[in-house]
Parts: structure tokens; C-alpha cells; sequence
């Protein structure tokens, strides 16, 4: 005998029920249909959901301040449905779900968008695209620092991250900049020839140089370049977004890659000083920089020369506690090799009154 198997007829209605609905998350796009005009909002039928939605008087758009019964939209799922509370809707920001729909689109296709920068915060920059608010860290700036003068700029940026339900816009500058680059970097070359002098405009400055951008391509201007005077960091003579001119000493074409000077914008103060000093000359100097093998004496505007520790006394002596930065000394010049950049002085050979 074949046992037969029963159910309750209102677990039938149950999983009957259960075929037909469907899930909606929060930012979901989703077709209703108007079934009732509330005092407070609308009743909207939504195929697959459990319950009514409702859309309240403050979520319709400003293009459409009321519907009627029968009127068939797209709603924004502001708040999902569960046992107890129905699906709640939006037309208002039906037109920023369209607008995350773009910039995710943006993402899987690697497009280029416009961002406008609205403020500096720490770690970054915000940004507003099509009415939402973007973030773009530090490290994703092209800058690699966010500074005041980045306000009110329009710049090309790639979609990093694009999650509605989160309200996270996370974009990146210098992946644009980086694409940008392969795409002019050929014919940038081509044009520019070393030892000409180039306008330029200081898009990022590290602890060994800055980085400037000729012509949609960014040159590398080290911090020895920077000054003939010695400078403990870049930003002790430039700052972001200054204009500059420099000259151009070395172009890469296999590793496309520029070099640039702006120190050699001005005369080299290591010819200048030819026929003015000589070895055996006792000259007036300020120390510069102190070491643990010497100290390094500014002799002229732009020219160090070295003293080295064993040419300050006849006896064993810290060089910290006999100098500090600033201090105004004489020294003998011992050697004066100008062409070759190099200086050698001394204190204890200084010849007595």
C-alpha cells in the first residue's frame, strides 16, 4: 500500500506565496504601481513583494510633486520589507541611484570621469560628482598631499569603488594621470630637447626632489637640482602648484622619463668663485651642516666646502661640541678644485697672528 503524503493547506499557501515574492535591497531599483493616495503618501504595489510599499510625500521628485492611482514608475528601495514593516520607496533619488548606476558602469569599463574637489580633509580630498560626494585618498592624489589650492578644480579621475548601499565614492587621480601619460607621453618627448628651459607646474613634492608636470607628463626634479645651496627638503624653496621654469638635463625615450633642473636656471656658483679664492686663503665662512667626520662650511653663495674633523684641531675632538649650525668661523683653504666641485679647508693650519 502507497502512503500518501498530506500538508496542511496553509503551508501550501505558505510556499505558493513564497514562488511569487522576491527580495529587494536597500538602493534597488524597482517597477510599482500606484493602488492609494494616504494623507501622508502613497500605497505602492511592487510585483513580488510580500505588502504594499509605501512612498512618502517627502521621497517624490521636485519634477513630479504627485502621482496618480494607476501611475507605473521606477522607485528607489529606501528601506527593505520584513515581517512587520513594508518596503519603504523613493522617486526623489531615483536620479542618484542613476548616477551610482553610471559611476559603477564607469568602474567596470575603466572610464575616465570629472570630479570637482570641494574641500581638504585629512587623508585626502572630497570631491563632488554628479550631486554625490566622493573621497579621494592621499595616496590616489596626484599630488600625493591635498593642499587649498586643489578647491574649486575640476580634475579626471577612475573609479576605485562605487557602493550605494554604503554611501561610498572612492576615486583615484593619479590612475587617470597614469593613463593620461601613456597616452601623450611619445609625442611629449618628441617635442622637448635637453638643456631647454620649460614652463612647468609642481604637482608633488617628496623627501628627494618634486615632480613637475610639462605638458600632461611629469618630470622629476631631485632635490640636488633644486638649489646649489644645501636645503633639508623641497618644500624649504617650492610648494605645490607653483609655476616654475627649469631646464631640461636628461630625457629617457626607453624608460620615458625627464630630468629636470632648476638650480642650473641661474649661474653656477662653482664658476663664479674661479680667481676669487686660492689655495692658502684664509676666508670667513657659516657652518652648514655638522657630521661625525666634519662640517661643511658655506664659503660662498652656493658653494659648501668640507672641514673635515681631523683639520679642526691638533687633538682628538667632537665636531657637535665645537661648532653649531650658523656659527661664523675662519678657515684656511687647503685645496680649491672648483671644476671638480670640491673645497677642503682647515682650522688648525690657520697661521698665527
Amino acid at each position: 500500500m502507497t502512503a500518501t503524503l498530506e500538508r496542511p493547506l496553509d503551508e501550501f499557501e505558505t510556499l505558493l506565496e513564497e514562488s511569487f515574492s522576491k527580495s529587494y535591497a536597500v538602493a534597488d531599483i524597482v517597477e510599482g504601481t500606484v493602488i492609494k493616495k494616504e494623507s501622508e503618501g502613497y500605497l505602492v504595489s511592487v510585483k513580488g513583494a510580500k505588502m504594499e510599499a509605501f512612498l512618502s510625500n517627502k521621497e517624490l521628485s521636485s519634477d513630479e510633486p504627485s502621482l496618480e492611482v494607476g501611475d507605473i514608475k521606477e522607485f528607489y528601495v529606501l528601506k527593505e520589507e520584513n515581517d512587520e514593516d513594508a518596503m519603504l520607496l523613493s522617486l526623489k533619488r531615483i536620479a542618484f541611484a542613476q548616477a551610482w548606476a553610471q559611476l559603477n558602469d564607469a568602474k567596470i569599463q575603466g572610464d575616465t570621469i570629472l570630479a570637482k574637489v570641494v574641500s581638504t580633509v585629512k587623508g585626502g580630498v572630497l570631491v563632488d560628482v554628479a550631486d554625490l560626494k566622493g573621497f579621494i585618498p592621499s595616496s590616489q592624489l596626484r599630488t600625493g598631499t591635498p593642499f587649498d589650492g586643489l578647491i574649486d578644480q575640476k580634475i579626471e579621475v577612475k573609479v576605485l569603488e562605487a557602493d550605494p548601499k554604503k554611501n561610498k565614492l572612492i576615486l583615484s587621480q593619479r590612475q587617470a594621470v597614469a593613463e593620461q601619460r601613456d597616452q601623450v607621453v611619445d609625442n611629449v618627448l618628441a617635442s622637448l630637447e635637453e638643456d631647454s628651459i620649460v614652463k612647468g607646474t609642481v604637482v608633488r613634492i617628496t623627501d628627494f626632489g618634486a615632480f613637475v608636470d610639462i605638458n600632461g607628463i611629469d618630470g622629476l626634479l631631485p632635490i640636488s637640482e633644486i638649489s646649489w645651496q644645501r636645503i633639508k627638503h623641497p618644500s624649504d624653496v617650492i610648494t605645490l602648484g607653483d609655476e616654475i621654469e627649469v631646464k631640461i638635463i636628461k630625457i629617457d625615450t626607453e624608460l620615458k622619463r625627464i630630468s629636470l633642473s632648476l638650480k642650473r636656471m641661474g649661474e653656477n656658483p662653482w664658476q663664479q668663485i674661479e680667481g676669487q679664492f686660492e689655495e692658502g686663503q684664509v676666508v670667513k665662512g657659516t657652518v652648514n651642516k655638522i657630521t661625525t667626520f666634519g662640517a661643511f662650511i658655506n664659503i660662498f653663495p652656493g658653494v659648501e666646502a668640507l672641514l673635515p674633523v681631523s683639520e679642526m684641531s691638533n687633538e682628538n675632538v667632537n665636531p657637535f661640541n665645537m661648532f653649531k649650525v650658523g656659527d661664523e668661523i675662519e678657515v684656511l683653504i687647503k685645496r680649491f678644485t672648483p671644476k671638480e666641485h670640491r673645497i677642503a679647508l682647515s682650522v688648525k693650519d690657520i697661521p698665527s697672528a
